[in-house]
């Protein structure tokens, strides 16, 4: 037998009416788009969702980059922009 609790929590504003906005949106409401993401993690036993840097990349991607930025300087090699760096590695 499933019993019911309460949560409680604090959060900014302005966070909780984009999310709030967003998750309408989609047809839930908070506390739906809340328990979805709680029963995700109860799931998966992780974090559902793909956390990423200030700059917008994955850890991994991120991990890559920087290896091969090392790898490149090892070599000497250069490139002429970043979208051809990104290309290669």
């Amino acid at each position: 037998m499933s019993t019911q609790t309460t949560i409680q929590i604090r959060i900014d504003s302005k966070i909780k009416r984009e999310a709030k906005k967003i998750l309408e949106e989609i047809g839930l409401d908070l506390s739906s788009g809340l328990k979805l993401f709680l029963h995700n993690v109860a799931i998966t036993q992780s974090i559902p969702i793909e956390l990423r840097t200030v700059n917008g990349f994955t850890r991994e991607h991120e991990a890559r980059m920087i290896e091969g930025v090392r790898e490149a300087e090892a070599s000497g090699k250069r490139y002429s922009d970043i979208h051809q760096m990104l290309k290669e590695i």
